[in-house]
């Protein structure tokens, strides 16, 4: 049956290169081939379900807008559901936190709201350059790409890609991420570096796709100081960080930075509906009409999902329980980590962006292999892919993120020589498939 897609598909899919089944249906922290087989899902839509797959106060939503003949594709017209988003957003997300920010609609993907925060940067400052990071991932459009780090990504281009200029993110050049700092500012700041002054500096708090390299706070209050002096404008790229992902809606809360620009998609929607948005403080808001657009920028039905999932950010229960699983995260692949000591693992990320760093990418891959064959789905980040990378749902209950963790320190088990009367750290003791008790229905 998977013979028809190598046929007719082209050689760039990826994905399913590792996960070779053929899925049918999904339903919150499980998915399920056209066996009936369960899988565990620690991937999440490479973090666009990040309130796991069919949320139910969501789908409801959607399955009532669609009954009620609501309208699916507006461009920028005014629409019912359109307002009940910005509200929504305005309200329950942004004013609580004390941000001012006008929103902006762009194409449905992630690639778009960094194109879109790229050019309006350039148009405020009338500067063409802007700082990137490496080992950063900003999308595979060509202005995006061009702030992208990843060399096989930017191989694909086909053309020059430049207007950016590369400087280390924290702990690239070792360290507590000092000597990262100081070469920036230096870089930034000094009139002979020979790098003229940036339109803007976009990063991410958490280097998803780099790797899971977390920025510090001081490293983070450093940058903003820098960008202040020369006058660039500060852009997060909180696409796949965002909306949750690492234990607050936005991954810069309680940070010392306050973004000009926000690039937020992915989980935005809330069931994995294509869904863009920039926002951006009132004062660069200097868009002539018309003079960034997108046919998709009115996809009403992501409006409606979208709203919907806004919604859990008003309830205690929701919040308490990601708060619990965070903590649930942590605690397993500490864990794991200690178990393995002797082959040097390293814990990443932060919130429920999460991972383990092997010294070898080959080994990676195998546990990646062997948890998969377990019927847990993972993914591996990186420059070298050697980080096995997990996004559980923020809304998985307890006994399944504990049954696919267990699966997880098996595969690292059955990969990693054990050190000699050290336990595996499980929640049980028998080295078998889950039995996935906590199975919806």
């Amino acid at each position: 049956m998977l013979s028809l897609f190598e046929r007719f598909e082209s050689n760039v899919r990826y994905y399913c290169r590792d996960f070779p089944v053929l899925f049918k249906r999904a339903e919150q922290s499980f998915m399920f081939d056209v066996d009936n087989n369960p899988y565990i899902d620690f991937m999440c839509g490479a973090g666009s379900l990040n309130y796991g797959h069919n949320h139910p106060h969501i789908k409801s939503a959607i399955l009532d807008y669609i009954n009620e003949n609501g309208i699916m594709q507006s461009l920028d017209l005014f629409t019912e559901a359109k307002y009940r988003f910005v509200e929504a957003l305005q309200s329950t997300i942004l004013a609580p936190r004390g941000l001012v920010y006008k929103q902006q609609f762009t194409g449905p993907t992630g690639t778009n709201a960094v194109e879109a925060a790229l050019k309006l940067a350039r148009k405020v400052t009338g500067r063409s350059s802007v700082v990137a990071f490496t080992n950063a991932f900003h999308g595979v459009s060509l202005g995006a790409l061009a702030a992208t780090a990843s060399a096989g990504k930017r191989r694909a281009a086909g053309v020059a890609l430049h207007d950016v200029t590369r400087l280390p993110y924290h702990g690239f050049l070792g360290g507590q991420g000092d000597d990262d700092a100081r070469y920036v500012e230096a870089m930034l700041t000094n009139p002979g570096s020979g790098l003229d002054a940036p339109a803007a500096i976009v990063l991410e708090t958490v280097q998803g796709e780099g790797g899971l390299q977390t920025a510090s706070a001081s490293w983070l209050q450093r940058i903003a100081a820098i960008a202040a002096r020369i006058g660039a404008l500060i852009i997060i790229d909180d696409i796949q960080t965002g909306c949750g992902r690492t234990g607050t809606f936005f991954s810069f809360e309680g940070l010392p930075i306050v973004p000009d620009i926000v690039c937020l998609s992915k989980s935005l929607s809330g069931i994995g509906l294509p869904l863009s948005v920039v926002l951006m403080a009132p004062k660069y808001d200097i868009w002539a009409p018309g003079e960034h657009n997108g046919t998709f920028r009115g996809n009403n039905l992501a409006f409606v999902s979208a709203r919907a999932a806004l919604d859990l950010w008003r309830d205690d229960a929701f919040l308490a329980g990601l708060r619990r699983n965070i903590d649930q995260l942590r605690t397993r692949l500490q864990d794991i980590v200690h178990t393995f000591s002797h082959a040097g693992l390293v814990l990443k990320g932060r919130g429920m962006l999460r991972g383990i760093e092997l010294s070898d990418p080959a080994l990676a891959q195998q546990i990646k292999a062997e948890a998969f064959r377990r019927r847990l789905v993972v993914e591996t980040c990186g420059p070298t892919d050697s980080v096995v990378k997990l996004m559980p749902p923020l809304t998985i209950d307890a006994e399944a993120l504990n049954e696919g963790l267990d699966v997880l320190a098996r595969a690292f088990g059955h990969v990693l020589p054990a050190r000699p009367h050290h336990a595996i750290a499980t929640t049980a003791s028998v080295d078998r498939a889950p039995d996935f008790a906590s199975l919806p229905g």
